[in-house]
């Protein structure tokens, strides 16, 4: 039995400002304090190209950033997969668009399904507009578009950005086209890791029913809401409905225009299961047949959904194979909203465990995340020490969320409190790791709670509304991550211990952790972070 080295990944802590937009820096966390300075550290990079995403300026998100780390390497990701399936015209060479043409064919109403916005984190509405001129060029008679406001990747309010934009384009188009239905991303449909399946019946409902209240348009609806819930951003806007949308009909054919998999999965399965779906979830009453896509493949074990119309990146090797291959032991352990991250997502989008694997998942609980802003880190916690205690984990893998799911609440204060939370836990976690003889490796998978005010980059400060107030951020960032190395024997240092730029990507992580381990490396991976002393 090896000593156990602990990869504890702090969802949405990123390396920031420094400044009072910086819930982090604003927080009462000695423990990350004195580890800064007094271990080893240095910053890596978590969004764009480094994580296999377009372009560096889009945000880094937990789906990428687990890949990232769990396969060694950089894999092109959602969003550059789908550019590259639309420049090429593979997109539309794929079976399931072939099945989609011939649903048109036949008369069927063509409609699409996602968030409506350019966060480039679950979907960029430019991908909505490709999908919306070939439908139209194969052949739709009918389309109609099911929006999904934002306000999380992207600002707070900011559907009237894209709306009335996407209204008048459908407005214009040489065939009946409109926005049939919408709400808040938060509200309906894209629940994940099912911790809500109500979300998603609400979400069913209103796109495949046609049941929510209804408004002339969805700028009306959208503006309806904004002035009855002036405490409510995109994310919670209630389900509508627009004109006389009636609900879908035998023979349609949808897309799911989301390209990240954790909140798609259960909208998928309730187009494609049968009736044990209703036994088990929710009872989906009236359900056309209609032809169902999405937009990738969301999970390869579970083949989800049966059709999809880009292929995801097959990641081999993973740090999880290896250290099966290997023997080692391995724990996964995190609460409901992120356990895919560290279990799915890691293992290179396998659902099944490799050999070796345990988990452990926290239920998390239904409420918003700012009114405990705790969540449940303590649990995550408890659990951890008492596998680093029990003394048969050779790796032991976990994601602390508050920092990024708080976050996307808005919310300063109560994300300030959730890092508070997130300190103690560390320090336990320091100590457990120190009494078992372990390494422990803290970072991030992406930033977030240390930029919570929207950031004018071009000027260089916090933006502000037209009353000079500062304008609340709830979106990722294109910040770095730290990477801090607690090795208590001294075994270890850092290979690169720059702290003026990022050393390189969040993949790095892979080599380090199956070197920590005594694993072979891959002779593609990146380098590993650490080397021995002696070296």
């Amino acid at each position: 039995m090896s000593a156990p080295v602990v990869l504890c990944i702090l969802d949405g802590v990123g390396w920031g400002r420094r400044d009072d937009g910086d819930a982090w820096h604003l927080a009462d966390t000695p423990i990350l304090d004195g580890l800064l300075e007094r271990a080893p550290w240095c910053l890596l990079a978590a969004h764009g190209t480094a994580v296999g995403l377009p372009s560096d300026g889009d945000m880094g998100n937990s789906e990428v950033g687990h890949n990232a780390m769990g396969a060694g390497r950089v894999f092109d990701q959602g969003a550059k997969l789908v550019d590259k399936a639309i420049a090429s015209g593979a997109i539309w060479e794929s079976p399931a668009w072939r099945e989609i043409e011939g649903a048109l064919h036949a008369g069927g109403t063509l409609h699409l399904l996602g968030l409506l916005s350019d966060g480039n984190v679950h979907s960029h509405v430019r991908h909505l507009d490709a999908l919306i001129a070939r439908g139209i060029a194969s052949g739709a008679r009918r389309l109609c578009v099911h929006a999904l406001t934002d306000g999380r990747d992207v600002a707070a309010r900011s559907a009237l950005r894209w709306v009335p934009e996407l209204e008048a384009r459908l407005a214009a188009a040489p065939i009946p086209a409109g926005i049939a239905t919408g709400g808040g991303r938060m509200h309906i449909t894209m629940d994940r890791y099912e911790a809500d399946w109500e979300m998603v019946a609400r979400g069913w409902r209103c796109h495949v029913r046609g049941e929510g209240r209804r408004f002339p348009s969805a700028t009306a609806a959208i503006e309806a809401a904004y002035a009855e819930h002036p405490d409510r951003n995109d994310q919670w806007l209630p389900a509508f409905t627009v004109g006389d949308y009636s609900g879908m009909a035998e023979r349609d054919a949808v897309v799911l225009f989301n390209f990240r998999g954790d909140r798609a999965i259960e909208i998928s399965r309730a187009f494609d299961e049968g009736p044990a779906f209703d036994r088990v979830c929710f009872d989906r009453g009236r359900r056309p047949a209609v032809t169902f896509a999405g937009m990738m493949e969301y999970d390869g074990d579970l083949s989800i959904p049966r059709r999809y119309l880009v292929t995801p990146p097959e990641i081999d090797r993973t740090v999880g194979e290896q250290l099966s291959a290997a023997g080692r032991s391995v724990f996964a352990l995190s609460e409901t909203q992120k356990f895919g991250h560290v279990t799915f997502f890691f293992n290179g989008n396998r659902s099944d465990p490799p050999s070796g694997e345990t988990r452990h998942e926290v239920p998390s609980d239904n409420l918003p995340f700012d009114s405990a802003p705790a969540m449940k880190a303590d649990e995550i916690t408890d659990a951890a020490c008492a596998a680093l205690a029990h003394g048969d984990v050779d790796h032991l893998r976990l994601n602390i969320a508050n920092g990024d799911m708080v976050g996307h609440t808005g919310n300063l204060s109560a994300v300030v409190q959730a890092m508070g939370v997130v300190d103690t836990c560390v320090g336990r976690l320091v100590e457990a790791t120190h009494a078992a003889g372990g390494v422990l490796l803290i970072t991030a998978d992406h930033g977030n709670c240390e930029e919570m005010f929207r950031l004018d980059r071009k000027k260089g400060r916090y933006a502000r509304d037209d009353a000079d107030v500062l304008l609340p951020s709830t979106s990722h960032s294109l910040n770095p991550v730290p990477f801090i190395l607690v090795d208590p024997s001294g075994t270890w240092r850092l290979a690169d211990a720059d702290r003026s730029r990022p050393v390189g990507s969040i993949a790095r992580i892979g080599a380090t952790l199956l070197t920590l381990c005594d694993v072979p490396i891959p002779p593609d991976y990146l380098p590993a972070l650490v080397t021995r002393l002696t070296d």
